[in-house]
């Protein structure tokens, strides 16, 4: 009994920190899918001018899994079915920060709002900011996300010996 109390509270330490580890990688993979996601946009707005919902549904579906169903949301609103609000579009995205949250529903409103040259321009201006967030989210990653892993094995480890 003892013994499965010990590999018990281990996995516990290390479930726990794995739980934040991957936090950090779904911010990091959500920022790189959605740059992703914008220099598409970007591109496809000039060259084939196809409809937004087409694009946005045409995209690459290894990026789409890592867009936490915004993109679902956002096609959602483009059909009439919803309104573009946060508790709708971010309702699986609870990695993100709210300031994060907010600037992505600005990009998801200004699209589609104005001429082509315009849209690109914007389109590029917030590849830029989104770029800088994902820097940001790399550091993270790398400071507290590996971090968080580590101390919950070194935790596991401190318990079973403990308990020994």
């Amino acid at each position: 009994m003892r013994y499965v109390l010990i590999v018990f509270l281990f996995c516990l330490c290390v479930f726990v920190g794995y739980y934040y580890f991957s936090k950090f990688d779904k911010r990091k993979k959500f920022f790189s899918s959605i740059i992703m996601l914008a220099e598409k946009l970007s591109v496809e707005i000039n060259f084939s001018r196809e409809r937004l919902k087409v694009l946005i549904e045409n995209f690459d579906l290894n990026s789409k899994k890592n867009l936490l169903g915004i993109d679902e949301g956002f096609i959602s609103y483009l059909d009439k079915k919803t309104e573009l609000d946060s508790k709708e579009i971010f309702k699986k995205a609870t990695c993100l920060k709210q300031d994060e949250k907010d600037f992505i529903l600005l990009f998801l409103k200004t699209l589609g709002r104005s001429d082509v040259e315009n849209q690109t321009k914007e389109i590029q201006n917030f590849t830029k900011r989104f770029t800088e967030i994902k820097n940001t989210c790399d550091q993270e990653h790398k400071k507290y996300g590996t971090l968080s892993l580590k101390l919950s094995v070194i935790a596991g480890l401190f318990f079973t010996i403990l308990l020994i």
